[in-house]
């Protein structure tokens, strides 16, 4: 790599971790998922590692936080507040082993487990027993003196008692301030009865409540704080491992964390943590994984210091629900309604408990709201069982070198090559070759062979398989050749020559239909039963509709712009007008059409709600279209009248709170007899 793509990379991670340290460090509104932000310092890690003739002077890898604020009184930590390691595998996790067995050779290694707290670290200070000060991690040199608000932490002891430990004259204790889940939700639902703003989460609440200038708001907030270690003792306590410091600590009236181990090898290290994740979602407290350290102090001392963190201790991060992937490619796959949906094919990366390496960007829109583009950087947000996505592009990482282009939507069908439509106002694109397209034909057979559109009974989803696994089926058309492969047909399994003759029986019965059935069986979008029966009566003849712009489409009753759009797309594909003139030439007809007349009901809009009991509701709209009318599912300020059977409900509410006329079924009856006469 270049060495200024290098310095180019450097900089811009730089200053993006040390944006988001004065998010999280500093203002307590991190604008970030942790594991994102683990993934920034990583990547600069590694590039330091690599280059390390280019390390930045203001490179935060060996530093510790943020700035502390300047409405506390600062103070400078006596032992630093160092931040911790990570490792987020197994095969992390055993690297971490080997690197503490090598320092220490031919030495019995046990771990202390503990909870890793989703908190704010600070450091207390007892001097004979009493709490004098409390200072946040600050930049881990630096802190801030919040003891006023530490004090109104119920939990913490503000003075040390204990009848089997001696009060040492000088205690210096780590740990974290929380709020346990059950008081954050409590907090959040008064928040909201107040019409306050609500907390992201229990960390964001716990730093924000200790950050009031106003000590009475911290006591107001359910704060409790979990020791995790001694940082000084005067005089020496004496102890000799960690798990027994916070045995001892827990003796001296402060809480640990709910669950505790000392492990005797690394394999029962990864048991525990897998033991805590399946645990994790009942303990009272957030927790993000779990630290890993050497049990014996003395091991400690003998391993020592890297400039930001112990050799002795990691943190064992839980499945992150975000990670930061390049998204390499963008493909598009046409589903059975011939919806083009766009995926993001990623460079695998594991994320929520699984790798993730294809992700759905869902529609152009989402792709032009995110500005997604090929080689970006993104990051992939999955948590528990839900599906994967792309949540943010970090445009900030872009090279000045590298080209990065707009996507934009396919003019043609990947599969067929049919144009790509995708109407004003609409969210999804579709490919407009619905009688052909590969990715459409079984949805477009069964449409076309239903019971009000071509009525071939038989011809049920499991032979429409068989007889595509054969290649007999390409489109709808091939429906009228079958008759040509009637020995092939015979070897299907359970195709009997009685099943097979009546088969083909009712494709042969089809072919004499209506110009309406005809035109709902092609299946085009936005064009159900009222809409095809309105073309039918408005165009009379299948040329005259082929041939329709949109403008004439309008002009239908039941079509609308978008549909009339539709209908011109299905129409102007080359492809379609291919099957369709199969479809014809295979002697599919309709008498011819009447004579226009203009009917009773002609542009009228009717309702049929209830129960019927001397017809159906088909037979119902049928009558009804007869006539002119539109029969449409839903009451509104345009329904001429609303025919009620019995337990009505809404709809009839509704009508009558609209002033709306009703007509029962004996009404509705007489009506269409007096119009029938």
């Amino acid at each position: 790599m270049q060495t200024t793509t290098v310095l180019m990379q450097m900089r811009r991670l730089i200053q993006l971790i040390a944006q988001h340290n004065h998010a999280y460090y500093v203002m307590d509104q991190p604008t970030i998922q942790d594991s994102e932000y683990d993934q920034l310092f990583h990547q600069l890690k590694a590039l330091e590692q690599e280059y390390p003739d280019l390390v930045q002077a203001d490179s935060p890898i060996n530093k510790v936080g943020g700035q502390a604020l300047s409405k506390f009184e600062s103070v400078v930590h006596h032992v630093p507040m160092l931040s911790l390691g990570n490792v987020f595998n197994q095969e992390e996790l055993y690297a971490f082993a080997r690197r503490l067995e090598e320092r220490l050779p031919q030495q019995q290694i046990q771990y202390d487990v503990e909870l890793k707290f989703d908190g704010l670290a600070i450091s207390l200070w007892y001097e004979n027993g009493v709490l004098t000060r409390a200072v946040t991690r600050g930049d881990g040199e630096t802190g801030e003196l919040i003891t006023q608000n530490v004090k109104t932490i119920r939990n913490l002891p503000k003075v040390l008692s204990s009848d089997q430990i001696e009060i040492p004259s000088l205690l210096e204790v780590r740990g974290e301030v929380l709020m346990p889940k059950a008081g954050f939700n409590k907090l959040n639902a008064e928040q909201e009865a107040k019409g306050d703003k609500t907390f992201a989460n229990p960390r964001n609440a716990a730093a924000g409540s200790l950050r009031q200038l106003d000590p009475q708001v911290a006591a107001s907030r359910p704060l409790a704080f979990y020791a995790y270690g001694i940082a000084q003792c005067e005089p020496l306590h004496g102890l000799t491992t960690m798990s027994e410091s916070l045995t001892w600590l827990n003796q001296l009236g402060f809480a640990i964390g709910e669950l505790h181990y000392v492990c005797d090898s690394i394999e029962e290290v990864q048991q525990r943590y897998e033991e805590v994740q399946l645990k994790r979602p009942d303990l009272a407290i957030e927790i993000d994984g779990m630290v890993i350290k050497v049990d014996d102090l003395k091991q400690q001392q003998q391993l020592g210091f890297l400039s930001r963190e112990p050799r002795w201790a990691t943190a064992y991060k839980f499945p992150a629900v975000a990670a930061l992937t390049t998204l390499e490619q963008i493909d598009w796959q046409v589903g059975r309604t011939g919806t083009l949906t766009p995926v993001a094919r990623l460079t695998p990366v594991a994320v929520g408990g699984v790798t993730v390496s294809n992700v759905t960007l869902h529609n152009i829109g989402e792709i032009h709201r995110l500005d997604a583009r090929v080689g970006d950087t993104v990051s992939v947000y999955r948590s528990g069982d839900v599906i994967p996505k792309v949540e943010k592009v970090w445009a900030e990482l872009r090279l000045a070198d590298q080209e990065y282009e707009i996507v934009n939507l396919p003019s043609h069908c990947p599969v067929c090559a049919s144009p790509v439509v995708m109407p004003e106002g609409e969210a999804l694109a579709r490919c407009s070759g619905g009688l052909y397209c590969a990715a459409q034909r079984i949805e477009a057979i069964r449409h076309f062979v239903s019971r009000k559109a071509m009525d071939i009974e038989g011809l049920g989803d499991r032979w429409v398989e068989s007889l595509l696994n054969l290649q007999l089926l390409d489109n709808v058309a091939d429906i009228y050749h079958l008759q040509e492969h009637r020995e092939q047909m015979l070897g299907i399994e359970k195709m009997g020559e009685k099943s097979l003759q009546n088969l083909l029986d009712a494709i042969e019965n089809s072919k004499k239909t209506t110009l309406a059935a005809f035109i709902y069986a092609l299946g085009i979008r936005g064009v159900g039963e009222t809409t095809a029966r309105m073309l039918a009566n408005t165009f009379q003849t299948l040329d005259a509709l082929k041939q329709a712009d949109i403008e004439s489409l309008k002009k239908t009753p039941d079509v609308g712009d978008i549909t009339a759009e539709w209908i011109f797309d299905f129409f102007q594909a080359e492809h379609n007008i291919e099957v369709v003139d199969r479809l014809i030439a295979a002697g599919i007809h309709w008498d011819a059409p009447l004579a226009p007349t203009r009917q009773p009901l002609n542009g009228e809009s009717w309702v049929i709600t209830g129960t019927l009991s001397q017809l159906t509701r088909d037979e119902a709209t049928q009558m009804l279209q007869a006539l002119g009318a539109r029969v449409s599912g839903s009451v509104s300020s345009k329904t001429k009248c609303l025919v009620a059977g019995e337990k009505a409900g809404s709809k009839l509410e509704k009508a009558e709170k609209l002033g709306i006329d009703t007509m029962n079924e004996e009404e509705f009856l007489v009506f269409i007899a007096s119009h029938q006469a």
